[in-house]
C-alpha cells in the first residue's frame, strides 16, 4: 500500500505557466471577461461552458483564473478532485454547511471548534433553522449517538481548537457513510501532517490565513471536495459561495501560490520545534499538551493518521490555570524574553500565543469551555521557527519558572 504524500501530490499537479510563459502563473485581475462570440455568452449562463468546459470565464465572482491555480494546487495537496478558494476560513466554512443544509436540518459537530465556528452553529445558524449538537471529540460514538433523522452532516477539526483533541477520521468517516451523512474537517491545523480525505473526509474547509500562507498578512479560505459539489458551490442560480460572495482577490491567490514550493518545509519545522519544547517542558514537570507526546491520550490515533516525515502540528498548549497567571506567561515571553507575540492566528514563522477562553474562544459560554475541558488559563502556542532553538528553550523554560508553574 503507497503512503500518500501531499508534497509529491501538490507538485505532480498539472504545473501552470505565466501568460507568456513565465515560470509562476499571472495575475488575471479583470473583474470581467469577454467572448468572441455572443451566442458563448448564454451557454456560460446556463452552465454548458466554462473554465473547464472550453475555457470560458465569466466574471470573477464566479471563477477565476489565477485562483484556479491556486484551488488546483490545493485540491492536489488535500487529495481531493478539486476545490474553491475563498475570501476566509469562516466563508468556507459558513459557504460549505449552509450548501449541505437547509432550515429544518441537524448538525452533530465537535465541542471542541474554533470559537467563531461555534457561534456560527450556536448563534446564527438556529435563526436560519439549522441546528446542532456538540459532542466531545475524543468519544467518538458519541457523533453516532446525538445523530437525529434530520442530521445532514458530521463537522470536526483534525486537532480541536484550541484543547488539542484528536478527531478520529476514519471512524467518522464510517459514522457518516452508515447514515448518510457529510463528513466535514477542518484542517486549518494540520495541512500537509494530515490528509482528512484519504481517511474518508467528504469536504475538507481550511483557513489558508494560518500555515498556508505563513505570513500572517492575507486572509484567505478553501473548500476542497468533490468536483460536482464545487460546481454546486459556484451555480449561477443557488450556490453559496457564488451568491454570498466571499471572493478571494486574484493578487491574494497569487501571494499564497508562491508560498506553496516552502509549505512542506515550514511545517516540517513548525512540527520539529514544538515537539523539542513540548518534550523539555514535559521534562522539567510543566503543564504542556502536545499531541506528539506519548503522555497525549490520542497520541497512538494521531500516529495513525499522520503523513510521515511530518511530525504532529506546530501547536502546543500549556495550562497556566488562572487568566492572571498565563497573562503573566504570555507578557514575560514576549516583553522580557523577546519571544514570540501575544496575538491570535497561527502559523506565522514567529510564535503567536493567547489566552483562549478569553480570546479566540471566548464566543463560546464559560460553561461550554468548562465541558469541553478549557482551563481559564489556557495559553495556545503557535510555536515558529525563528531564532536558535536552545535559546527559544531557554526563554521559555525562564518564563515557566517565573511564573511558578514550576519548581
Amino acid at each position: 500500500m503507497s503512503v500518500f504524500n501531499p508534497e509529491q501530490a501538490l507538485w505532480e499537479t498539472r504545473r501552470e505557466f505565466g501568460e507568456h510563459g513565465g515560470v509562476t502563473p499571472s495575475i488575471a485581475r479583470s473583474s470581467t471577461f469577454t467572448v468572441m462570440d455572443p451566442s458563448t455568452m448564454p451557454e456560460i449562463f446556463r452552465g454548458i461552458r466554462g473554465p473547464d468546459k472550453g475555457g470560458c470565464f465569466l466574471y470573477s465572482r464566479h471563477f477565476n483564473p489565477t485562483v484556479d491555480v491556486l484551488a488546483r494546487y490545493i485540491s492536489a495537496m488535500e487529495g481531493t478532485e478539486f476545490a474553491v478558494c475563498t475570501a476566509s476560513g469562516m466563508s468556507a466554512i459558513s459557504c460549505a454547511l449552509l450548501q449541505l443544509c437547509r432550515s429544518g436540518d441537524h448538525i452533530v459537530s465537535s465541542d471542541t471548534i474554533y470559537g467563531g465556528t461555534h457561534a456560527l452553529f450556536r448563534k446564527l445558524l438556529p435563526e436560519m433553522g439549522i441546528t446542532t449538537t456538540f459532542v466531545d471529540p475524543s468519544d467518538t460514538e458519541s457523533f453516532e449517538q446525538a445523530i437525529l433523522p434530520n442530521s445532514r452532516v458530521i463537522y470536526a477539526e483534525t486537532i480541536g481548537n484550541p484543547t488539542l483533541k484528536v478527531a478520529d477520521i476514519p471512524r467518522l468517516s464510517k459514522i457518516a457513510k452508515r447514515n448518510g451523512l457529510t463528513l466535514v474537517i477542518d484542517n486549518t491545523f494540520m495541512p500537509m501532517v494530515m490528509t482528512p480525505a484519504k481517511h474518508g473526509a467528504d469536504i475538507v474547509v481550511s483557513s489558508m490565513t494560518k500555515f498556508i500562507n505563513g505570513a500572517s498578512d492575507a486572509l484567505a479560505g478553501v473548500i476542497c471536495a468533490r468536483r460536482d459539489f464545487i460546481y454546486e458551490l459556484m451555480d449561477l442560480h443557488t450556490g453559496r459561495v457564488m451568491l454570498l460572495g466571499p471572493t478571494m482577490d486574484p493578487r491574494i491567490a497569487y501571494d499564497i501560490i508562491q508560498r506553496l514550493p516552502h509549505l512542506a518545509l515550514r511545517m516540517r519545522e513548525h512540527c520539529k520545534r514544538a515537539l523539542v519544547i513540548a518534550e523539555r517542558l514535559q521534562e522539567i514537570g510543566a503543564p504542556v499538551f502536545y499531541p506528539g507526546l506519548p503522555s497525549h491520550p490520542q497520541h497512538n490515533l494521531i500516529q495513525s493518521m499522520v503523513n510521515p516525515e511530518y511530525g504532529y502540528g506546530g501547536i502546543l498548549t500549556l495550562d497556566c490555570g488562572t487568566i492572571e497567571k498565563a497573562e503573566a506567561f504570555m507578557s514575560i515571553l514576549q516583553n522580557q524574553e523577546r519571544y514570540g507575540f501575544i496575538a491570535v492566528s497561527l502559523g506565522f514563522y514567529d510564535t503567536l500565543m493567547s489566552c483562549s477562553g478569553s480570546s479566540t474562544s471566548s464566543e463560546i459560554p464559560p460553561e461550554d469551555q468548562s465541558k469541553m475541558g478549557l482551563s481559564p488559563g489556557l495559553v495556545r502556542m503557535a510555536i515558529g521557527y525563528t531564532g536558535s532553538l536552545s535559546a527559544r528553550l531557554g526563554q521559555i523554560e525562564r518564563a515557566v519558572r517565573k511564573v511558578g508553574l514550576v519548581s
